[in-house]
């Protein structure tokens, strides 16, 4: 019995000097590494960005949006069927007094279940116009963490794209070039068997 030998493949091979090198190996190398420093040094920058925007653009809100009292005009429904399920918010018709003085009256979104009469608390935009509550700044961070994770991955998944795409294309040249080797020398071949 003869002893096998285990062969190893270096994740480095590419750019060892081999004779069944091919340039389309060394370029596919290349490629594969710049990805890699892209979205080393692109992802987390990305990342930053876009959730320190989002955290900018939640407290721009927050600032623009105002509560006040008012008085419900109708009674608000008990329950609303959303997507999963209750919702504990709906919208009704209420009255408030704007900050010059004057009454308003529009449909504003309050909690389920409120009598005709009842005071709510309903927000503002500066236009005092009815508009939703803005989200709390606990609320604010884990989207801005969302968004920051998916700029990130987005970030990854172009360089992984640009990498496979450069990869098919390589993979036809590397074809290409085995088909006209096996064409110039495959005729040689042939005739030494027999």
């Amino acid at each position: 019995m003869g002893t096998s030998a285990t062969v190893r493949c270096s994740p480095l091979w590419r750019w060892r000097r081999n004779p069944l090198r091919r340039r389309e190996d060394v370029w596919e190398a290349w490629i594969l590494l710049v990805a890699c420093v892209l979205v080393a040094l692109l992802g987390p920058l990305a990342a930053v960005l876009s959730a320190r925007a989002t955290v900018d653009s939640l407290a721009q809100r927050r600032a623009e949006r105002h509560p006040v009292t008012a008085t419900l005009l109708r009674d608000a429904p008990r329950t609303a069927w959303g997507d999963g399920g209750t919702v504990e918010r709906v919208f009704a018709s209420v009255r408030w007094i704007s900050a010059d003085g004057t009454s308003r009256t529009g449909r504003a979104q309050v909690e389920a279940g409120h009598k005709a009469g009842e005071r709510v608390v309903v927000w503002l935009d500066r236009s005092d116009r009815p508009t939703l509550a803005p989200q709390s700044p606990g609320e604010a961070d884990v989207e801005a963490a969302f968004l920051g994770a998916a700029s990130f991955a987005a970030v990854a998944a172009t360089a992984a794209a640009g990498v496979r795409g450069a990869r098919v294309v390589l993979d036809r040249r590397r074809g290409r070039a085995c088909e006209a080797e096996w064409r110039r020398y495959g005729a040689e071949w042939g005739r030494t068997g027999g």
